[in-house]
């Protein structure tokens, strides 16, 4: 490691856990780890500066200083686990983010498919990325949290400014990055271990219990086409329930371009 990462929260490289690798820079943390054959089950990626981060959809993902960006390695799932693991992965931020800031308790909330909320802005984006290693599949979970960043400051787009919010804007403290990486790979490793063996059925109480669009009108965009009507949950699969005119559609993907807030109208992505 050229530089020390942590030297601020007083952690040295050589107090560094085995499980983390930090690097400089790269273009996407993802991208890193699915090409890194010597990484194992539970290794994190690391960096301050993503320069080529991607989102759900193959959309671009902002990475502006601020923003914490790490990838975690899953390598005890099989595809079939795969569907819904984005939602797995967003109750896993939640619940790190509201052990280091109990302040947040019943606060944040689940966005399907891939996104954790709070007061109706984007804290933190999930890309989970999966390839064949042999007779098992590499999972990458990555994850993207605004914990310091300042959008404005960072010349984004003003629309995406008005969506996104960070930790220190909401909290009167700020977690340190080492702090909420290790909390997020424990609560990925115990979601991990759950969908393997029971599959995203057994969150689904709690996946419920976070779910933001639960009775909102919403608008899906889905293959080029848009589908309008009225979200009415998750099911034990980790899809989207809409409610049209004459049928509920079980949606497996799709873009959320459009919600109503449950009293009043609200435009976002």
């Amino acid at each position: 490691m050229p530089l020390d990462p942590f030297s601020s929260a007083g952690f040295g490289s050589s107090c560094l856990p085995s499980w983390l690798h930090w690097v400089e820079s790269c273009s996407s943390t993802n991208t890193w780890a699915m090409q890194a054959d010597s990484l194992h089950h539970g290794e994190v990626v690391f960096t301050r500066q993503q320069t080529a981060g991607r989102g759900q959809h193959g959309r671009t993902w902002y990475a502006p200083p601020g923003v914490l960006t790490a990838s975690f390695v899953l390598d005890r799932l099989h595809s079939s686990q795969l569907p819904g693991l984005s939602l797995a992965a967003g109750l896993a931020v939640i619940y790190a983010v509201e052990d280091l800031l109990p302040d947040l308790s019943s606060k944040l909330w689940l966005k399907w498919s891939n996104d954790v909320l709070i007061e109706e802005r984007k804290l933190a984006g999930i890309l989970c990325e999966a390839a064949s290693r042999g007779s098992h599949t590499r999972v990458v979970v990555g994850i993207g949290l605004n914990r310091c960043a300042d959008f404005t400051q960072a010349g984004l787009d003003p629309d995406l400014v008005n969506s996104a919010v960070s930790l220190y804007q909401v909290s009167e403290s700020v977690p340190e990055e080492l702090a909420l990486l290790e909390r997020l790979r424990h609560y990925l490793l115990q979601v991990s271990d759950i969908c393997q063996r029971d599959g995203i059925a057994a969150l689904i109480s709690q996946l419920r219990d976070r779910d933001f669009l639960y009775g909102r009108p919403v608008t899906i965009e889905l293959a080029g086409e848009q589908l309008s009507g009225q979200a009415v949950g998750i099911d034990t699969s980790g899809r989207l329930l809409l409610q049209l005119q004459a049928e509920v559609k079980a949606l497996v993907s799709g873009r959320v371009v459009w919600w109503k807030d449950k009293t009043v109208s609200s435009v976002t992505d």
